[in-house]
């Protein structure tokens, strides 16, 4: 068991202690992995961290202290809600990730459908690519999930979905894209069925929200998503995502401001006096808020179109030259930055190629339906495809001289 020290240590002494615990990580700064991180350079970085430590100890649950942190949470949420096409009279809450996003708007389903409707609990329908945050937050809230299969090209099928409802569903979710798969959900059909029932339809755009929006500007073919399709009542955004913000920060975005009080939290049953939160959180860093609003005016949309920019051409390269290797395809469809390719060969066992990947020091993100590799970039992996690229090649011949090695000596493992 670890405990404190008797005494102190120099910082020197335990920075370079830190320096050292990280010299097994992967190399994300050279673009070794493609889930986790998301970077685009050193400057970047820079102002991240300086924004970051400008705020590092103030605590924005207490906004009458810090009135300047108050003034930079509504103008990231602003123009959250400005990139998304939301109407007049939109709220949206600066959350801790999209995980808190997707508890909170939830939550806000299951409370409006306790006032509205009665229903104690109730059900959540969602395809079965929804990210299991949903799940966990339909545990943690005591509301059943129910997953439907997907249908064409890995989408969610809204006729499925509207099949599986009863009278205690409360909301219905959808992707924009969803993880697995990297492909839009149908949300404007399921914006339909969401208003033809007076269901909350949430929009998991955490990976989406600020990529989609710059993705489309450039010209590549996006679905609508966002606040623009009737039906739709909540979004969640990760802005420390593709919003390259630093971790902790995320946003719940609604159609209607009063929409936000069925998240809210208020008591005096203590001796304090009134205590008020809209978020799980006590404690919130102030830093994630100034850190966030720092590189949303630092990138400006000149910035978030490069970062889109670099990230598609990125994703072409890497698509053209998996597709290339012979026994490789890539899953088609794929509309964002996330996309998944499997062997076609049964000879070729992908985990070997994903095993020998791992040696020359990528870390491989496993597709685990169907078997594959799954691939989410970002900006630092423009300029590293050929590299990439010349490992996988070699990764595969690797994984296919085991096998021919395997089957000579007889052995089927």
């Amino acid at each position: 068991m670890h405990r404190i020290p008797a005494q102190g240590r120099p910082w020197e002494a335990l920075k370079q202690e830190l320096e050292a615990a990280k010299a097994g990580d992967y190399a994300w700064r050279r673009g070794r992995l493609a889930v986790y991180v998301y970077y685009l350079d050193e400057a970047l970085s820079r102002v991240q961290q300086e924004a970051y430590a400008a705020y590092w100890t103030e605590n924005n649950l207490g906004q009458r202290a810090f009135p300047s942190l108050k003034r930079l949470e509504e103008e990231v949420v602003g123009m959250g809600l400005s990139l998304m096409a939301a109407p007049e009279g939109a709220g949206g809450t600066f959350t801790s990730g999209g995980s808190e996003s997707i508890f909170l708007s939830l939550l806000a389903a299951r409370e409006r459908a306790r006032e509205e409707r009665g229903i104690a609990g109730g059900n959540v329908v969602m395809p079965n690519s929804a990210h299991l945050t949903f799940d966990r937050a339909c545990w943690y809230l005591g509301l059943e999930p129910r997953r439907v299969p997907v249908g064409a090209a890995f989408r969610a099928d809204p006729a499925a979905m509207e099949a599986a409802m009863d009278g205690r569903t409360i909301a219905l979710v959808g992707s924009a894209p969803c993880y697995p798969f990297g492909v839009f959900d149908p949300i404007a059909d399921l914006g339909r069925i969401a208003r033809a029932r007076g269901l909350w339809l949430h929009v998991d755009a955490c990976v989406g929200g600020f990529l989609s929006p710059f993705a489309a500007k450039l010209g590549h073919e996006i679905p609508e998503w966002d606040f623009r399709v009737p039906g739709v009542t909540a979004i969640s955004a990760d802005i420390h995502k593709h919003g390259m913000a630093p971790k902790g920060a995320s946003l719940l975005l609604v159609r209607e401001e009063g929409l936000r009080r069925f998240h809210r939290f208020e008591s005096r049953a203590w001796q304090r006096g009134p205590y008020a939160a809209y978020t799980t959180q006590g404690t919130r860093p102030g830093g994630a808020v100034a850190a966030a609003w720092a590189v949303m005016h630092y990138l400006g949309e000149a910035g978030y179109l490069d970062c889109a920019r670099r990230i598609m051409e990125a994703k072409a390269a890497l698509v053209a030259g998996i597709e290339a290797i012979p026994g490789l395809e890539v899953l088609r469809p794929s509309e964002l930055s996330l996309f998944v390719y499997r062997a076609t060969d049964p000879a070729l066992d992908i985990a070997r190629v994903a095993a020998a990947l791992d040696r020359r020091g990528w870390l491989p993100g496993r597709q685990q339906e169907p078997d594959g590799m799954h691939l989410h970039l970002n900006p630092v992996h423009r300029g590293v495809e050929a590299d990439y690229l010349a490992d996988l090649r070699a990764a595969v011949e690797e994984a296919r001289r085991g096998a021919v090695e395997r089957m000579a000596a007889g052995r089927t493992y």
